[in-house]
């Protein structure tokens, strides 16, 4: 399991293909990261959680959150108020569909051009590579 610190845990993958970040008009409703760090709420359980996870403040990941939900018409990530167990955040229905749908994109467009990138990653610098 990544530690909080690491590529990994912050939605980073740790290989030479690229990331995909979904573009609609000048709108960009989902990358890697918000993807990643809407993952993470739904592994922890509350926004504060998934901004630990990620290695970022609570409010950048409150404030990416909020971001990606207006983008959307219906919440990707919904909060609950405190009460006797705490407040908390979860993933809505349609935030698992749209990551489902975001990661088959992002499987079906590094797979199109995988031994392109490949090749090009030939004449990276080896700080770059790893």
């Amino acid at each position: 399991m990544a530690d909080a610190g690491s590529k990994a845990a912050r939605g980073q993958r740790k290989t030479n293909l690229p990331r995909v970040q979904v573009l609609f008009g000048a709108v960009f409703p989902l990358g890697p990261g918000k993807a990643a760090l809407i993952e993470a709420v739904g592994r922890t359980g509350s926004i504060s959680g998934a901004a630990r996870e990620m290695g970022m403040s609570y409010a950048r990941a409150w404030k990416l959150i909020n971001a990606t939900n207006s983008c959307f018409r219906e919440p990707l990530v919904a909060t609950s108020t405190g009460g006797q167990g705490g407040g908390g955040a979860f993933v809505t229905d349609n935030g698992v569909e749209v990551l489902r749908r975001y990661r088959e994109i992002e499987n079906k467009a590094v797979a199109a051009v995988r031994t392109e990138v490949e090749d090009l990653s030939g004449f990276l610098n080896e700080e770059i590579n790893d």
